[in-house]
C-alpha cells in the first residue's frame, strides 16, 4: 500500500488531477468499511458539501494550497451542529452550538473535516483503550507483525487520529496533546506528530482536560505535511486567554534548511533502566544519521525529569477536577433518568456518565486541591515543573535539539496493562517533561523492531521554534524511508486510488 500524504493531494487538486468531491468520498468509503473503530461519527452530507465548495473555489481561481484537503478532526474540538462527544457517555448526545478556533482556521484555508476520530474519555489515556465508544485498534494490528492474534493498542490519547492516518483512512488529523497524546500514539503508529509550542494553537472550543497542559497539534505521515497543517491551525486568538498573539509564521519556509553545525543534546536520564535495549538501539542509529547531516551530538543532563511524571499526575487531575466540574447534567450532556433531589441528580449523572480512568483522576485531583492538602500536594508540584523547565534553560545554553526516544517500548497488546494505572501512566514517561515546560516536541518514524513494530525519535526545540524542529524532522524524512512506510492491510481492506508516494 502506498502512503499518500497532504502534499500529493495538495498538488493533484492543483493540478486538476482529482477534484476534492472525488477525494473526499474516496475517504469517506474507506472509514465505512474500516475495522479500526478509529472514528466516532462521520457526516458525508457535510464533508462533501465542503469538498463542492473547495473545488468551486478553485475553479475560481483561489490558490489557497490545502483548499479542498480533506482531514480528520479529533472528537474533542467542537464543530458547530455535529455531536461531540470527547470519548465519553456523558456528552453522548451534546451537538456542538460553536466550531473550535483550531477547526475554523482550518476551514477557512478550505480544509474539509471528515468526521469526528475516536479518543481515550476526555483525552486520558496511552492506548485509546477508556473511550466510551470501544477501543481502537493499531493498524500495525499485532505481535509479529500482520498476525490477527494479539491486538495491539494505537496509543493515546490521540488513538483514533493515528490510526485513521496511518491506516489511510484519512492523509491527516488534528490531535491534542496534554502529556504525550499525539508523540506517543505518533510513534506506536509510525507517524509524525507535533505539539506545539503552549499558546501557539488556540484552545477554544477545545473540549479542556488540564488547562495549563493542552495544546493542538498536527498528525501526519511527514514532517512536510505537518508544517502545512500547523500553518492552517496556528494563529491568535482573543477568545482564548493563553494564545499568542504573536505574527503568523510559515513554517514550510525553512524546511530544507541545512543542518550542518545543528547541535543535538541527549539526555542521559532517557538512556537509562526501562527502555527498551532494541528501541535504544534504533534511537542510536537514527542520531548518527544527524551526524551525517552535519550535526554535532554531545550527552545533556535534565536532573529533574524523574518528577515530571508525578507532578504531572497531580497538576493534571486537580485541574481536570476543575474542568470536569461542569459535567452535572444541568445544562447540556446526559442527565440521570431518576433521581431524587439535585444532589441525587448530580451524582447518579457523573457516575453514570463517566468511565473509571476519568473518575479515577477526578478524585485525585479533588484530594490534591482540597483543604489541607493543596500546600503539600499542587503547590509543591508547581515547583517541581519551574525546576524541570529551568533544566530545559540549562539545556539548551549547551545544544539546539533535544532527541531521544518518544516512548519506553514500542505498541502493547491492547488489556496488558489496563489494570494497572501505574504501568499505563509510564508510557509518558519521555513526553510529559515537554508539556510541564510549554515547549514544541515531536515523534517521527526512526524505525522498526525486529517484530516489525514502529518506534519513535522524539525532537524537542527551545519555546516558539517548530520550524526549527520541523526542519530537523524533514531534513531526516530526506535520507530515510520510515516514515513511508505502511501497515500491512487489513483482511477485505480497499486498495487505495488516492495516488502517493512509495
Amino acid at each position: 500500500m502506498t502512503i499518500t500524504t497532504l502534499a500529493t493531494l495538495a498538488a493533484d487538486l492543483k493540478d486538476g488531477k482529482r477534484s476534492s468531491v472525488e477525494i473526499t468520498q474516496d475517504y469517506l468509503e474507506r472509514i465505512e468499511h474500516s475495522q479500526h473503530n478509529a472514528f466516532i461519527s462521520t457526516n458525508a452530507d457535510f464533508a462533501l458539501a465542503q469538498a463542492k465548495a473547495a473545488d468551486a473555489k478553485r475553479a475560481s481561481g483561489d490558490t489557497t494550497q490545502l483548499l479542498g484537503v480533506p482531514v480528520a478532526q479529533k472528537d474533542i474540538f467542537c464543530i458547530e451542529g455535529t455531536q461531540t462527544t470527547c470519548g465519553s457517555k456523558i456528552l453522548e448526545n451534546f451537538i456542538a452550538p460553536y466550531t473550535a478556533t483550531v477547526v475554523e482556521n482550518m476551514h477557512s484555508h478550505g480544509v474539509v473535516s471528515l468526521g469526528k476520530t475516536n479518543m481515550d474519555e476526555f483525552a486520558m489515556g496511552s492506548s485509546n483503550e477508556t473511550s466510551y465508544y470501544g477501543s481502537v485498534t493499531n493498524p500495525w494490528r499485532s505481535v509479529g507483525r500482520g498476525s490477527a492474534q494479539d491486538p495491539l493498542v494505537p496509543g493515546g490519547s490521540s488513538g483514533g487520529s493515528a490510526a485513521a492516518v496511518a491506516a489511510q483512512l484519512a492523509p491527516a488529523a488534528t490531535g491534542t496533546d496534554t502529556g504525550g497524546s499525539i508523540r506517543q500514539p505518533a510513534a506506536f503508529c509510525n507517524l509524525t506528530g507535533l505539539k506545539p509550542s503552549y499558546g501557539r494553537c488556540s484552545r477554544y472550543g477545545m473540549i479542556a482536560f488540564a488547562s495549563s497542559l493542552d495544546q493542538a497539534g498536527p498528525m501526519t505521515h511527514t514532517a512536510e505535511d505537518a508544517a502545512l497543517l500547523l500553518n492552517s491551525m496556528a494563529g491568535f486568538d482573543t477568545k482564548d486567554a493563553t494564545s499568542l498573539d504573536i505574527p503568523t509564521e510559515d513554517f514550510t519556509a525553512s524546511l530544507n534548511h541545512s543542518l550542518e553545525g545543528l547541535k543535538i543534546g541527549l539526555p542521559k536520564e532517557f538512556f537509562g533502566a526501562g527502555l527498551d535495549s532494541e528501541m535504544a538501539a534504533i534511537i542510536e542509529t537514527a542520531v548518527k544519521q544527524f551526524e551525517a547531516l552535519g550535526a554535532t551530538v554531545k550527552e545533556v543532563s535534565l536532573p529533574n525529569s524523574h518528577l515530571a511524571l508525578p507532578s504531572y499526575y497531580v497538576i493534571a487531575p486537580a485541574e481536570a477536577s476543575s474542568n470536569l466540574s461542569r459535567f452535572d447534567g444541568v445544562r447540556y450532556g446526559q442527565r440521570a433518568a431518576e433521581y431524587s433531589d439535585l444532589v441525587d441528580m448530580y451524582t447518579k449523572t457523573r457516575s453514570e456518565g463517566f468511565g473509571n480512568e476519568v473518575k479515577r483522576r477526578i478524585m485525585i485531583g479533588a484530594y490534591a486541591l482540597s483543604s489541607g492538602y493543596y500546600d503539600a500536594y499542587y503547590s509543591q508540584a508547581l515547583k517541581l515543573r519551574r525546576l524541570i523547565s529551568n533544566d530545559f534553560d540549562a539545556a539548551f545554553a549547551e545544544c539546539d535539539v533535544i532527541m531521544g526516544p518518544t516512548t519506553p517500548s514500542p505498541a502493547f497488546a491492547m488489556n496488558s496493562k489496563s489494570d494497572d494505572p501505574t504501568e499505563m501512566y509510564l508510557n509518558d514517561i519521555f513526553t510529559i517533561p515537554a508539556n510541564l515546560a510549554g515547549l514544541p516536541a515531536g515523534s517521527i518514524p526512526a524505525g522498526f523492531t525486529q517484530a516489525g513494530l514502529p518506534t519513535g525519535l522524539h525532537l524537542i526545540t527551545p519555546y516558539l521554534q517548530e520550524a526549527k524542529l520541523l526542519n530537523i524532522a524533514h531534513k531526516f524524512q530526506q535520507e530515510t524511508d520510515w516514515h513511508l512506510q505502511a501497515p500491512p492491510p487489513a483482511d477485505g481492506a480497499l486498495n487505495s486510488n488516492l495516488g502517493g508516494k512509495h
